[in-house]
């Protein structure tokens, strides 16, 4: 039994369609707790176990947990707590919860950083690697996807993308970083759920294929669009101001900005990327496949 958290999520989704492909193989039984059912397609009720709620009700990862073999664990925003709140608060029940149905392994989503001199002022990503130890030390078999920036984080500049052919970040535009593709975490972990003759705790990084600028995927942007699409720094302050004013939680605020500042300095530099850190998806690819026709529809 594989239980999935956030299974409607940009992660939790592609994961749940390729366990679900492997399934008539694998013979694996697949439970996901979800807050809304509704969300779900009725052919993917049809063939989980539902368990309603939230994954940080002690009550509900006791039933989720029960006669559970692997979790698939990710912390859903919350930009009402505390990074340390929302990240390990969040997750106390299940940490009780793995020891208590005896999970013998969970694959969590994490972030790079860990080792580098970055690490305990990164913001939200110290406070995610700081949960990756707390889940190692309840004894469960336990693999920390170490993952730089998302694809998907562009969707949100879709709308400036259209109407003014700008997107935004904090980074310096030559900065090169690795960048990756939600549904190649979601191919990673799958294979790791499905395997599980893994043991100890330890992280496996999701690099993409290449490093990118800010400044590359301008270029590649306005290839696959066929029209100038420009990058514009936005500074930290400027950020911190606007968050706030959306009334977000203060310490929250300086959690992102934290970790902005971070990956400005390098933090996600540290992996070398080699044939089993890389992932397949480009920029290009998922570009012309994903961010295309939310800019242009």
């Amino acid at each position: 039994m594989i239980v999935i958290t956030a299974p409607t999520g940009n992660i939790g989704r592609p994961l749940l369609d390729r366990l679900l492909e492997s399934a008539p193989e694998t013979g694996e039984e697949l439970r996901v707790i979800v807050r809304d059912p509704a969300r779900l397609a009725d052919a993917v009720r049809e063939r989980v176990e539902v368990i309603t709620g939230s994954h940080g009700d002690p009550e509900v990862v006791d039933r989720a947990f029960t006669g559970a073999d692997a979790v698939f664990w990710l912390v859903p925003p919350d930009s009402a707590r505390t990074p340390q709140d929302a990240y390990s608060g969040f997750s106390g029940p299940a940490l009780r919860a793995f020891a208590a149905h005896g999970v013998g392994h969970v694959v969590g989503v994490s972030a790079l950083g860990r080792g580098t001199p970055l690490a305990d002022r990164a913001g939200l990503v110290t406070a995610t690697l700081v949960l990756d130890d707390l889940i190692a030390e309840t004894g469960v078999a336990y693999r920390a996807l170490a993952n730089p920036s998302f694809f998907e984080n562009l969707l949100e500049e879709a709308g400036s993308i259209r109407d003014r052919g700008v997107f935004t970040d904090t980074v310096a535009a030559d900065r090169r970083a690795p960048l990756v593709a939600t549904a190649d975490i979601a191919a990673v972990a799958a294979g790791l759920l499905l395997d599980r003759s893994w043991t100890g705790a330890g992280s496996v990084p999701v690099l993409g294929p290449q490093d990118l600028s800010p400044d590359d995927l301008a270029r590649i942007m306005t290839e696959q669009f066929g029209r100038p699409v420009r990058y514009e720094r936005r500074p930290l302050d400027e950020m911190r101001t606007a968050l706030v004013g959306h009334g977000l939680d203060e310490a929250f605020v300086q959690g992102v900005v934290d970790m902005k500042r971070a990956k400005d300095q390098g933090l996600d530099a540290g992996v070398v990327r080699t044939p089993d850190t890389a992932s397949p998806t480009g920029f290009a690819q998922w570009c012309a496949r994903t961010l295309k026709p939310a800019v242009l529809s």
